[in-house]
C-alpha cells in the first residue's frame, strides 16, 4: 500500500483510455490552470471532500484503478473521476500526449475547459499519479504498532519515561505516555479528538521511521523542522530522538490552538456543535502542515477569507470536510498553498481509518473519537 503524500505529487500523465466521441467546437486552453480553481464557484465543493477520499484511497491503498501502478487518474475540479490514463514510455511524452488528452476531452465536452501542463506542475483536467513509492503504509503501520522488527523503543525525556530496556514498547504506546504526562502537567488544552488523526499524519508523512527527512529538510517521526525543534529548545543530538519529537510536535499544536481557537470562534463559532468541533480539529491539524499564521488567513485575510465568509454563512448542506478542503482549493496558488495541502488531512483520515481497522485498535478510545 503505498502513500503519495510524501513530499511534491508528481502529475506526470499519460494516454487516455477511456474514450468517447468527439462533439463540440474546438476548445481553447484558459489562462493557466489555476483559472480553472478561480472560476470554480463555493457552491461546488458540497459532496467534493468524498470524491477527493475515493481517488486518494486508490492511490494509497494500489486499489480500484490505481490496481496497477503505471497509471494516472484524471479528474475534473470537483475531484470526479474521469478516467485513467496509462504511463508512457518517458515523462516528457506522456506530458505531450496527456495535454493531447486534456484537449480531446475539453472537446468532448467533459470538461468545460482544459490547461496543458509541463514537466514541473499541473494542467487542467487534474491529474493523480498511482505510483508514488514514498511510505508502504502497510510496514509504517507495523512500526507504528510494534510489530515491525525492531520497531519497539524506551527512553526518557524531560521526566517522561516510556518502557525499558527489558520491556521495550510500540510507538504507540509513547504516543500514549508522552501525551498523558503532559495532560496530567496541564500543558495540552487542545481537544483530544485531534490526537488521533495525528497517528494517521506520521505515517504519510515518515513512515513513522526514525530517520525520516523531507525534502524541505523536515526531519524525524513527526517531520519537525529545525526552527521548531530550536524553538522547544532541543539539543541538535536530540533532534531525532523519538520522545523529543513527539513532545515538541505537541508543544506546537498547543501553540497552533491557543492562536487558531479564537479567530475559529469568531468565524465559525456559531455552527452546531458537531460540525463546528470536526471542522476546527480538521483545520488545526491543517495548521501543522501550512502553518497557524496560513491557517488564520485562510480565515480573516480578504483575499484568502473570503471561502470561510461564503461557507460561514451557507455551512448548511457541507461538511466539515467539505468546508475544509473547500477554504485550500479555493486558495491554491496563494501563499504558498499547493496540491499536497488539499490532500494532507484527507490522507492522515485515510491511513488513520485503515490503522482503526487492524487488530491493534480495535475498539480503541481514540479510534473512536475519530469516527
Amino acid at each position: 500500500m503505498k502513500s503519495c503524500l510524501r513530499r511534491s505529487t508528481r502529475l506526470f500523465l499519460t494516454l487516455l483510455v477511456l474514450v468517447g466521441p468527439t462533439q463540440g467546437p474546438l476548445a481553447q486552453p484558459w489562462e493557466g490552470w489555476l483559472s480553472v480553481v478561480r472560476e470554480t464557484p463555493y457552491w461546488e465543493s458540497r459532496g467534493v471532500a468524498a470524491n477527493l477520499a475515493t481517488v486518494r484511497h486508490w492511490v494509497l491503498f494500489s486499489e480500484s484503478y490505481c490496481a496497477e501502478p503505471g497509471r494516472h487518474l484524471i479528474l475534473d475540479r470537483q475531484w470526479r473521476f474521469l478516467g485513467y490514463l496509462e504511463n508512457g514510455a518517458e515523462p516528457s511524452a506522456t506530458n505531450s500526449l496527456l495535454n493531447d488528452t486534456r484537449r480531446r476531452m475539453a472537446e468532448e465536452a467533459r470538461v468545460e475547459a482544459w490547461h496543458p501542463g509541463d514537466m514541473d506542475g499541473s494542467g487542467y483536467p487534474f491529474a493523480l499519479a498511482c505510483d508514488q513509492p514514498f511510505v508502504e503504509l502497510d510496514e509504517a503501520m507495523a512500526r507504528l504498532t510494534g510489530d515491525a522488527a525492531g520497531s519497539r523503543l524506551w527512553g526518557t525525556w524531560d521526566g517522561i519515561s516510556v518502557g525499558s530496556r527489558e520491556q521495550q514498547v510500540p510507538l504507540l504506546a509513547l504516543f500514549r505516555e508522552v501525551v498523558a504526562h503532559r495532560r496530567g502537567q496541564g500543558r495540552l488544552t487542545f481537544p483530544e479528538d485531534v490526537l488521533p488523526i495525528f497517528l494517521g499524519k506520521v505515517l504519510i508523512e515518515s513512515g513513522a521511521l526514525k530517520e525520516a527527512r523531507s525534502e524541505e529538510g523536515a526531519r524525524g517521526i513527526m517531520q519537525l523542522s529545525r526552527p521548531v525543534l530550536e524553538d522547544c529548545g532541543i539539543p541538535e543530538s536530540f533532534y531525532l530522538h523519538r520522545i523529543v519529537q513527539v513532545d515538541c510536535a505537541l508543544r506546537l499544536v498547543e501553540q497552533n490552538h491557543r492562536n487558531l481557537a479564537p479567530v475559529f470562534a469568531e468565524v465559525f463559532g456559531h455552527l452546531e456543535s458537531a460540525k463546528r468541533d470536526r471542522l476546527y480539529g480538521l483545520l488545526l491539524t491543517q495548521a501543522y502542515l501550512v502553518g497557524v499564521g496560513r491557517s488564520i488567513e485562510l480565515l480573516q485575510d480578504e483575499e484568502l477569507g473570503a471561502a470561510a465568509r461564503y461557507f460561514a454563512a451557507n455551512a448548511e448542506g457541507f461538511s466539515a470536510e467539505d468546508i475544509l478542503v473547500g477554504l485550500i482549493y479555493h486558495n491554491l496558488g496563494r501563499k504558498d498553498l499547493g496540491l499536497r495541502s488539499l490532500y494532507y488531512v484527507i490522507d492522515a483520515g485515510l491511513a488513520l481509518t485503515a490503522l482503526c481497522a487492524g487488530e491493534d485498535l480495535v475498539g480503541d478510545p481514540w479510534c473512536g473519537s475519530w469516527d
